[in-house]
């Protein structure tokens, strides 16, 4: 190989867990993860970078308001596109690594002007979700400003293929595995269900660089990502997920590569990881070699964070001893969070020296916690202020004005009673489990301990309450409650010869094989909610989404069959004679004459069907007959769409219901039933093939599926990784 030049340099800005749009209802912290955004787009637009690689939760949600969505495309806008040629060259067939109809890197669209191609993978705030199962990724690469890649369709059967750049003489290549639950992920690698591939030509000559967003540290058994589950040709990880920045590079010597944590770019927890400065990097990458050159970020809102034991503190001590001393410990802590400002506001001096002397610049309000274990030292108390009252001191001075203060004990007794009985955690425990530290899935667990579940399965519990808070899943809980209950009851059924005083042994112990399934990841999340076609009527601005609403989803098989009907109905096909005059659909799709009537009809329910149109009586007379006629509520919406003219034998061969009516008609007592027609309406006929595609509407298409192809035509661009490692190609840091 020649010797490399400045030519040969690719340069790439790493960041990771942007989280656009956290707290953006906060007036005094709405804006700082957009503004954090936008400085780093601004990084890389003044560091003539070749590409930006985000590794996950660019958004704070996985359905971002258009607030966020409009700061995140604005930025991407201002700084990514333009006139400078990209000087990356891109090999192979990238089609398999970026779905959709635009399955290509944007800047080799005619149509767009990149100068800085954006590669971003999802992370577990803003993953896919929904109908089509698209994140908000899908949104900015079909407009030309992201190249979304890194999709794991399948979570128990993932195929990584890299995107193969070239600049120069150096050869990336760039693999993705965007976020997958880790209890699922963790058993994926463990039973060898993940296929990682390379360039089937020149293998030492490519730089591997791989992107994930994972649990880096073992907080439970199989709750993390182990670095020695991934593959040993990887040169360079970019580990995204855990928030602390930790920017330089650190080898593993096990697995010899480099794993880069550049950790979030905006405090979306007022815990010790948050407090470190926050960095991007720019990562230059020639040949084999690389090197990292951190760059501080100057947006961020200043946070300092200190715990305190006041039985260990002296003035605390001796202010324990005195009678009625709120006043005076209040004081005490109150001047410890006085020197927490001053020092939050020079850390922020410091950091914009140059910038100060410019145009000097008040700091932003900081970010202060203060931790404060008060256990009752020997010979005397502390009485506490109230917290919230304690913060609301500082309005004006911090940012934080409800949490500055966290207070907690470590007290070893008897469990807790909460008031309906059940109990609850010790303080210590509920003092981690701080509500801006810890996950929904920790917090239900740590409750669950105190007590049991009889039926429900615990863990499942867990992840289902996380699905409802974290992913806005409206249904998660009602699904979840009602799959474990029909489990249980055919577990149930199944056992023969079970006393009544079995029964609980057999439930209990039902419960418990689920959890182990479960915990083993043997057992899959519930079934994503299946929801009813939304109303024509149904305004989104007024009425909210219609997924929110208790009525949309669809709770048994049979409810989702007829609303299938309906739909069809709704949309110009006659469903088949055996289902005709079924729910609501018959209401407004049936031409048969009604029967004579002895009875007053009840009345059609409902009002208006979904989708449908009103059925419209008219009544004549006393002494004329009544013919009941079916009228089109909107005239100008063509007639064919709703109605299919049947044949003319197979109308004959029909008969009249024998006891329905089309219509809730009003009769004397004494009066004879008259005769009832049905006038004729002239609808034109629709194709077969039209019907056909008709009743084809509405259900659901299978995704696309990564296939075990190669990513290139070339036979030979690709090859699965082999059992056995080989021996590496040496590299080194500069």
């Amino acid at each position: 190989m020649p010797a490399l030049t400045a030519a040969d340099t690719l340069r790439i800005l790493v960041a990771t867990d942007s989280h656009v749009g956290f707290a953006e209802r906060d007036p005094i912290r709405g804006n700082d993860s957009w503004h954090a955004f936008h400085e780093i787009m601004c990084l890389a637009r003044e560091r003539d970078v070749d590409m930006v690689l985000l590794a996950g939760d660019l958004f704070h949600e996985n359905k971002p308001s258009r607030k966020a969505m409009y700061q995140v495309m604005r930025s991407l806008r201002m700084n990514c596109l333009g006139e400078k040629p990209v000087q990356m060259e891109v090999l192979g067939d990238v089609s398999e690594s970026f779905f959709g109809t635009f399955n290509h890197v944007n800047y080799e669209d005619p149509d767009i002007n990149v100068s800085i191609p954006v590669f971003s993978i999802h992370g577990n705030h803003d993953d896919p979700s929904g109908e089509g199962h698209l994140a908000a990724l899908d949104i900015l690469q079909v407009s030309g400003l992201v190249n979304y890649y890194g999709r794991t369709p399948e979570s128990d059967n993932i195929h990584v293929k890299p995107v193969l750049l070239q600049k120069g003489n150096t050869k990336l290549a760039l693999y993705g595995l965007s976020n997958v639950r880790d209890e699922r992920l963790f058993r994926t690698f463990r039973d060898g269900k993940i296929k990682f591939y390379q360039p089937g030509v020149q293998k030492e000559d490519w730089f591997n660089l791989i992107a994930v967003h994972q649990n880096h540290h073992a907080y439970t058994e199989t709750g993390y990502l182990p670095e020695n589950f991934l593959p040993e040709f990887i040169d360079l990880v970019i580990w995204g997920h855990e928030h602390e920045c930790l920017i330089d590079p650190k080898y593993n010597p096990e697995m010899n590569f480099h794993v880069i944590q550049p950790g979030s770019s905006v405090a979306t927890s007022l815990m010790p990881g948050e407090a470190v400065p926050k960095h991007v990097a720019v990562l230059s990458i020639t040949g084999r070699d690389f090197a990292v050159e951190p760059i501080r970020l100057k947006s961020i809102r200043p946070f300092v964070m200190k715990e305190i034991v006041l039985s260990e503190d002296k003035r605390a001590k001796i202010i324990a001893r005195k009678d009625n001393h709120r006043a005076e410990l209040t004081r005490h802590l109150m001047d410890m969070v006085n020197d927490l400002i001053e020092q939050a506001n020079q850390e922020w001096k410091d950091a914009h020296d140059e910038e100060m002397l410019e145009e000097p610049t008040e700091p932003p309000l900081p970010l202060i916690r203060l931790r404060v274990e008060y256990s009752a030292p020997d010979g005397g108390s502390f009485d506490c202020e109230n917290p919230q009252r304690f913060s609301n001191r500082f309005v004006g001075k911090v940012a934080n004005v409800n949490d500055v203060v966290q207070f907690y004990r470590k007290k070893a007794g008897a469990s807790r009673k909460a008031q309906n009985g059940a109990d609850l955690p010790e303080e210590s425990v509920l003092a981690q489990l701080s509500i801006d530290s810890v996950k929904v899935e920790k917090l239900v667990q740590e409750f669950l301990e105190a007590q049991s579940l009889t039926i429900l399965p615990q863990n499942s519990f867990g992840d289902a309450v996380t699905q409802f808070v974290d992913k806005d899943d409206k249904h998660a809980m009602e699904l979840f409650v009602a799959d474990s209950l029909e489990n249980q009851v055919k577990h149930l059924l199944n056992i023969e010869g079970v006393d009544e005083e079995q029964l609980m042994v057999a439930v209990d112990a039902h419960r418990a094989q689920l959890e182990e399934l479960y915990a083993k990841g043997h057992l899959k999340r519930s079934k994503r909610a299946k929801l009813k076609p939304k109303p024509d009527t149904w305004d989104s601005d007024l009425d909210g989404r219609w997924s929110d609403e208790p009525g949309a989803l669809i709770r048994s098989e049979g409810e989702g069959e007829e609303n299938e009907d309906e739909e069809d109905d709704g949309r110009g096909s006659v469903a088949p004679p055996a289902r005709r005059g079924r729910g609501k659909a018959a209401a407004a799709t049936s031409r048969k004459p009604a029967a004579p009537a002895k009875k007053k009809a009840a009345p059609a329910k409902g009002g208006r069907g979904r989708g449908k149109k009103n059925v419209v009586e008219e009544e004549e007379s006393d002494g004329e007959e009544e013919d009941v006629v079916m009228v089109d509520s909107d005239p100008e919406e063509s007639q064919s769409q709703l109605f299919v003219k049947p044949a003319a034998p197979t109308r004959a061969a029909r008969k009249p219901p024998a006891k329905k009516a089309a219509s809730p008609v009003k009769r004397g007592a004494g009066r004879p039933p008259p005769k009832q027609t049905q006038s004729r309406l002239p609808f034109s006929s629709q194709p077969a093939s039209q019907q056909t595609q008709a009743n084809g509407r509405g259900k659901g298409s299978k995704m696309h599926e990564i296939s075990d192809d190669e990513i290139s035509d070339d036979e030979d661009a690709f090859e699965p990784v082999a059992e056995k490692a080989t021996k590496r190609g040496t590299r080194s840091r500069r």
